[in-house]
């Protein structure tokens, strides 16, 4: 554990280190971890491994630690960081490829010089060295509030409007706002003044991945969602908006359908989140999206470029299947509420294997645990958007 000279203190003078009681697998229990909160993101040993509180009881707090625990003892340090798992919502996310908590696997390939992920790795889910070329819409002196489109960006050539919101919860008076140029993600460009006090906002934002974005009404769905393949579209046709699971024993082609879909399908946005697949078949997505095009008012475009990959593997731990659909429900509800204002825009998500989903919620995939299963597919659906009040 850290001197106590040394040892981080938080707003209210807290210690922001505990120690590790025990050790059980990707469990881990850590005591002096007064004031922390539930699902808390923590990191954990000299590694700083990548942990969420899933229990507490007085001063102890139950861990579950994303990666690999081997090496940590009883007596290592555990930082709290005052914040709840969270996901980064801004331009790049589309072609880009991250496990289950939004870490990009590319960058950490290219940081590390590895085919594996090294234990405590961080790197940040946007590129903050990429220059986006940025457009305002809106001038000194507008009243602004949270879910207001305040800027567009150029991300690419499938999503040549990207919408720039402002965070839910905020408003205000714009006093600064940059004018039409290049700027990186995390380059403050908006400030906004409300009550005397002045916030500065950049063309990103984090959000807590099990707290639902906020909206105004739900919309009913009212366009057919064409999945490409003639035998379900007439068989079992879908509405874009809606919910489809696809149940099956081993090998009877859940993964062929939905890659299928995922190829072919009448979306503009594709999330696809490989919840607890077999490694194998993730490789196979991740060699063949890349590969894939579509046809776009007569030319031909990387699928790539409407598409963000989640892979999150069966050997990883089973609550990290979890933690990956929230990510992958975030990263949707984000663009939904961006595209949303086209009207003809939508955003989709496949949710691989809910049979592996309910082993990470410790439930078997039965009547009585789908309440808490299919709590989380009603954020799924379209929204209105544009306001948070």
């Amino acid at each position: 554990m850290p001197p106590k000279k040394e040892a981080a203190r938080d707003e209210d003078g807290e210690e922001q280190y505990g120690s590790i009681y025990s050790v059980s697998g990707p469990v881990v229990v850590a005591e002096n971890m007064i004031g922390v909160a539930m699902y808390e993101l923590v990191r954990v040993g000299h590694d700083n491994l990548v942990g969420e509180v899933i229990r507490i009881e007085a001063d102890r707090a139950t861990i579950q630690v994303y990666e690999e625990t081997a090496g940590v003892t009883v007596g290592d340090p555990v930082l709290r960081t005052g914040k709840p798992l969270s996901v980064e919502l801004g331009p790049g996310l589309m072609e880009t490829i991250y496990d289950g908590i939004q870490r990009p696997l590319k960058a950490i390939a290219e940081t590390s010089n590895s085919i594996y992920i090294p234990r405590g790795i961080s790197a940040p889910a946007l590129n903050r060295e990429k220059v986006w070329d940025f457009k305002p819409i809106m001038k000194v002196g507008d009243h602004i509030t949270g879910g207001d489109i305040w800027g567009t960006v150029w991300e690419n050539s499938l999503l040549n409007d990207h919408k720039i919101l402002l965070p839910p919860r905020a408003r205000g008076t714009i006093t600064r706002i940059a004018e039409k140029g290049g700027y990186k993600v995390d380059e403050k460009i908006l400030e906004v003044e409300f009550d005397g006090k002045k916030t500065e906002y950049s063309m990103m934002h984090t959000w807590p991945v099990r707290v639902p974005r906020p909206t105004t009404e739900k919309l009913a769905a009212d366009k057919p969602f064409v999945v490409g393949q003639r035998v379900l579209d007439a068989l079992f046709p879908s509405v874009q908006g809606g919910t489809v699971a696809i149940p099956g024993a081993f090998g009877c082609g859940k993964t062929v359908i939905s890659q299928s879909v995922s190829k072919f399908s009448n979306s503009d946005i594709i999330v696809y989140v490989g919840c607890g697949e077999r490694g194998n078949e993730m490789a196979e997505v991740l060699m063949d999206f890349p590969e894939l095009s579509i046809e776009v008012d007569g030319r031909k475009e990387p699928i790539m470029k409407r598409t963000t990959l989640i892979a999150n593997t069966s050997n990883m731990p089973v609550a990290a299947r979890e933690a990956s659909i929230y990510t992958g429900i975030v990263s949707s509800n984000s663009y939904t509420q961006k595209l949303h204002f086209l009207c003809e825009l939508r955003s989709r998500e496949l949710c691989q294997e809910p049979k592996k989903w309910c082993s990470a919620v410790w439930g078997m995939p039965a009547p009585k645990t789908a309440p808490k299963l299919f709590s989380y597919l009603d954020r799924l659906a379209f929204y209105h958007a544009n306001s948070f009040s």
